[in-house]
């Protein structure tokens, strides 16, 4: 299946492709483990931080995890982000993304959500991606590697 082609849910709950969710806009995408955790919060309020800079230069922010619907919007509302947030319950867009697989804690080796971003170009192709990324700082590290993509 092609990355434009897989279904998630938006904002609303409707089940739409990810084409649809970019509107053939440039999009930081970035892939979250849950919500209302300390470093999926603190991602997301520096993502929304932000959000006027990487608007400026024409980009829109989008969140994925496989949360439900109304836990996203419990999270925007608790936590007053601004960015979108849209929901892949069956993990279809993170596994085509490449942002699940083995992890460890603990000594223990699982599967799961690999803390990931990309950036889409209006066309929907990936331009740049970083797997196992750091919550703290890291919007302001995607901001500057966007600038250089738009040359700013």
């Amino acid at each position: 299946m092609r990355l434009l082609e897989v279904k998630v849910l938006d904002e609303e709950g409707k089940k739409v492709t990810l084409k649809e969710v970019l509107g053939g806009r440039w999009t930081v995408l970035y892939v979250y483990p849950k919500d209302n955790t300390p470093g999926c919060t603190t991602e997301a309020k520096e993502f929304t931080e932000l959000l006027p800079e990487f608007e400026k230069l024409g980009f829109q922010i989008i969140g994925v995890s496989k949360d439900s619907v109304k836990s996203h919007l419990r999270f925007k509302e608790k936590q007053g982000l601004k960015i979108k947030l849209i929901s892949d319950p069956n993990v279809e867009l993170i596994k085509a993304l490449g942002a699940w697989g083995k992890k460890k804690r603990y000594g223990r080796e699982y599967e799961g959500v690999i803390r990931s971003t990309f950036v889409l170009n209006p066309d929907g192709e990936i331009v740049w991606k970083k797997f196992n990324v750091r919550a703290k700082g890291h919007a302001a590290k995607v901001l500057e590697e966007v600038k250089k993509l738009v040359q700013v």
